[in-house]
């Protein structure tokens, strides 16, 4: 049987949060089978439980957002998608996540520290069948026309793989691949993924930060691109960095929807709304997916089974 996975202890990490600037503090728990994931708000008079789910997104500018109930004027939790990206790059099913603010610390600005504390902490596997949703009819969304189109797309698929183009028409990004692909079968989510950072264009800041956004980024957290090039001294993590960012930041979004998914994810200028979109039109109609478990492991996608290696 392909079995849930949780975490064997518990573990900690504090840091601030990209737009609120805010110090937070993340502790991640284990938990039992078929809980899912699970925020807690617990810096409220009342601790507030939020579960992962795509009807919870309530908010797509600039972050992914969860919201209790779905509600959004309940209690939510800003910025979780590099966090949900690692859970689902290292196939964590169950998990409690503490936080003692309203958004996720943004760390190093990728998934690479989440990834780290995630197996710090050991990956437990569970008496309980692991759940897919597999993809049986190819759904699609689309926005814009001509050079604003954009759209996002799933095919049926065994497995889990992912394609994304971007076309910022920008210097810097145009010395870069455009195009990535990536398939969770080559268990090299942690390598090849997770430490690809965020972005940002200083022309952008002066905006965002008059709106009370990016109070807390900076060069320690993300990658800064002027009007011709990247600002880090250090430069580029990978030759492809913005795109895999974006191929990270799908991972998350897509984990949202509760379950690993089985299928072929294909994306032209995508983002968290978008992606959210797309996860609402699959459960609008249930011919479109069912949920599948592997009694037998060997029937199962390749880079399923296996526990995700250190890096």
């Amino acid at each position: 049987m392909l079995q849930q996975r949780t975490l064997k202890s518990l573990t900690r990490a504090v840091g601030v949060g990209l737009h609120s600037g805010q110090r937070v503090e993340l502790t991640l728990r284990p938990a039992a089978p078929d809980t899912g994931i699970v925020f807690r708000r617990v810096d409220l008079p009342v601790p507030v439980e939020i579960p992962v789910s795509a009807t919870a997104i309530t908010d797509t500018r600039l972050n992914s957002t969860l919201s209790a109930g779905g509600d959004p004027g309940a209690p939510g939790v800003h910025t979780v998608e590099h966090l949900m990206s690692a859970c689902s790059g290292l196939g964590i099913d169950n998990l409690y996540i503490d936080i003692t603010a309203e958004e996720v610390p943004i760390l190093d600005g990728s998934a690479a520290s989440f990834v780290y504390l995630l197996q710090s902490a050991g990956i437990e596997l569970q008496r309980a069948p692991k759940r897919f949703l597999r993809i049986v009819k190819p759904v699609e969304v689309r926005e814009g026309e001509g050079r604003s189109l954009k759209w996002a797309r799933l095919d049926p698929f065994h497995g889990f793989k992912l394609t994304f183009e971007i076309a910022f028409d920008h210097p810097a990004v145009n010395q870069t691949g455009q195009r990535v692909e990536f398939d969770f079968a080559s268990g090299r989510y942690s390598r090849d993924i997770a430490r690809a950072r965020t972005f940002g264009f200083t022309k952008d800041v002066e905006m965002m930060r008059s709106r009370g956004l990016s109070l807390g980024g900076s060069m320690d957290n993300a990658i800064v691109v002027d009007d011709y090039r990247v600002l880090n001294a250090e430069g580029l993590r990978y030759d492809d960095e913005f795109v895999k960012h974006k191929i990270l930041d799908a991972i998350g979004d897509l984990y949202v929807i509760g379950k690993p998914m089985l299928a072929a994810y294909s994306a032209y200028k995508s983002g968290h709304a978008l992606n959210n979109k797309l996860l609402r039109a699959v459960l609008a109609d249930a011919s479109q997916y069912e949920i599948v478990t592997f009694e037998d492991e060997r029937q199962a996608p390749q880079g399923f089974a296996q526990l995700a290696p250190a890096w």
